[in-house]
């Protein structure tokens, strides 16, 4: 016989101090760099890129 624990759907809420900081990595010019490490310049180029998906080539 198996079991299946059922979960009912949960909040958690962290508090400041529990949380742990995301640091967002990108490719730059052949290799990679955390993105915080830019200058404001490029972070503000960095949050106006637009992603794309391109068709594949028949």
């Amino acid at each position: 016989m198996s079991t299946i624990a059922h979960t009912a759907n949960l909040t958690v809420a962290l508090d400041d101090s529990q949380r742990t900081r995301c640091e967002v990595w990108t490719r730059v010019m052949g290799y990679h760099r955390p993105v915080s490490s830019f200058n404001i310049g490029k972070q503000g180029e960095f949050r106006e890129r637009r992603f794309f998906v391109e068709d594949r080539a028949r």
